[in-house]
């Protein structure tokens, strides 16, 4: 590296790789956040969590349990690819929990590990305590949803970036570097192709701006991760949607349209624990959960500030314009929210987080402050995550009531003939499906996959039922049906399964 250029960046490669001692403890820094959070998603979520109506989408695509439910414009089958090895051999829910578990504690340490450059371990390691203690992280971590996986992916992508454009301005290529921010942003754009599109912005916008940053393989590796990503995406379009701009209208219309909307007070309304808020016209409720969020823009631009004046900008302000870029979408164009939608924001700011922290704890610049600093932000840390997991003890265990009675109902379906190959139509079809075994139909909504003569005509060959909130009558075409009663369940309401007749057997009378 030229000693301009260095002077310009600041030291670039932390102290504690100076010695092989020095490198081992910086290893087992990030090794023991990587391994708390595997184990904590072990202690809170894993025993008993269900499958939620989205994971049974996007597991049904890969597993041999069920018929693939219908898979709507707005989704992308990445996050159904990672799942795979494991659907495919196994209906087993725990072991899919468990498996994703020790995948999310791996992916952190590698997202983490990308920044060693940038960032001594401790500081790292304060950064991943900081993403891995929010109550939505643990949560998502066991879980078939792709939220989380683009955050890992984001935040890898944003470090090999900047890896490869340091060594730009120092005159080499550092094709690794170039390589696996490529492979990163393909993932990202494979789990969510917007989200990709957000990520990608302000890494060309840098690129272009920053004179030592221009160069055409900078470019080029970004533009291979958009097509490699998307190319799947882009080929269901014209197979299954008419094509791209057809596929993004109808993702626009699933989504209730995309449009300016500030969704800043629907997002601090959700992190009580809700994991949708849709419509959110819900009142603001347990205040002392989402005061991190307010005290989250202030810390993230206390790093940036202390990374300009330690003349190390780039390493945190690029994750800090990426993390903004991520969360345009979800807080300015979306009029409903769920917390999950912002974790790829969450884990890149808190690399400028970190460094606030870490200042603070220092005794923002006074050495006789040192110890009151530590200990007062310890003791605010730890408070913060006490919040935390208690607010996520209540997710888990709504959660957990919530996919019990999908089960519940399977069961009763089951004990009442509806068995596979079957049918399930009406409220919450999707996950009760799944969990029966049985196809998923309906004739109306975003998930709309079937006429009703495809009902009907399935029910002369195989077991069919529509699901009817009590005291509402059946469609039309399930009038003649025979009603059953099925088991009270606390978070859906009771319902009544209206079963068709069991279709003859081939060569009966």
């Amino acid at each position: 590296m030229n000693d301009a250029y260095a002077d310009k960046l600041g030291s670039g490669i932390p102290s504690d790789l100076s010695s092989p001692a020095s490198y081992r403890v910086g290893v087992g820094w990030l090794v023991a956040v990587a391994v708390a959070f595997t184990s904590l998603q072990f202690a809170f979520v894993l025993p008993h969590l269900g499958l939620g109506w989205d994971e049974a989408v996007y597991v049904s695509q890969v597993s041999s349990h069920a018929p693939a439910a219908f898979f709507s414009a707005p989704r992308a089958r990445g996050i159904s690819y990672l799942v795979a090895p494991v659907a495919a051999l196994t209906s087993s829910t725990v072991v899919l929990r468990c498996y994703l578990a020790v995948l999310s504690g791996a992916g952190l340490l590698g997202a983490l590990w990308v920044w060693r450059r940038f960032q001594p371990a401790p500081r790292l390691a304060l950064a991943g305590v900081l993403f891995a203690g929010l109550w939505v992280t643990q949560f998502y971590g066991p879980q078939a949803m792709p939220n989380l996986w683009v955050a890992l992916g984001s935040l890898s992508c944003a470090g090999f970036f900047l890896r490869a454009v340091v060594s730009r301005g120092a005159g080499r290529t550092d094709r690794r570097a170039l390589s696996g921010a490529a492979l990163c942003l393909a993932a990202v754009v494979l789990l969510r192709p917007p989200d990709g599109f957000w990520l990608a912005l302000p890494l060309v916008g840098a690129a272009f701006l920053v004179r030592e940053w221009r160069h055409w393989a900078v470019f080029a590796a970004i533009a291979s991760g958009l097509v490699a990503g998307g190319a799947e995406w882009v080929a269901e379009s014209y197979l299954r949607y008419g094509g791209v701009v057809s596929r993004l209208q109808t993702s626009g219309r699933v989504e209730g349209g995309f449009s300016w909307h500030l969704a800043f007070a629907d997002q601090l309304r959700a992190l009580s624990g809700r994991t949708l808020c849709r419509p959110c016209n819900v009142p603001w409720s347990d205040k002392a959960d989402s005061l991190w969020w307010f005290a989250l823009p202030v810390l993230a631009a206390g790093g940036v500030a202390v990374a300009r004046k330690g003349r190390r900008l780039p390493s945190v302000l690029l994750p800090a314009l990426c993390g903004v870029s991520m969360a345009v979408p979800y807080l300015l164009l979306v009029n409903y929210a769920a917390p999950r939608f912002l974790l790829p924001t969450y884990a890149l700011l808190a690399l400028p987080v970190a460094d606030c922290l870490w200042w603070l704890a220092a005794g923002a610049g006074r050495p006789k402050l040192r110890p009151v600093a530590t200990g007062l932000v310890t003791l605010v840390l730890a408070a913060h995550l006490a919040i935390q997991y208690a607010v996520l003890a209540n997710t888990v265990n709504r959660n957990v009531t919530a996919h019990t009675d999908y089960g519940r109902i399977a069961a009763d379906l089951l004990g009442l003939g509806v068995s596979r190959p079957c049918l399930v139509t009406g409220t919450n079809a999707i996950p009760i499906a799944y969990y029966a075994g049985c196809a998923s139909g309906a004739t109306s909504g975003n998930n709309a996959n079937i006429t009703v003569r495809g009902i009907t005509d399935t029910a002369g060959q195989r077991p069919t039922a529509v699901l009817v909130p009590a005291g509402q009558q059946p469609p039309a075409y399930a009038r003649t049906w025979t009603g059953h009663r099925l088991s009270d369940v606390q978070q859906l309401g009771p319902c009544t399964a209206y079963v068709a007749p069991r279709p003859a057997r081939p060569g009966s009378r």
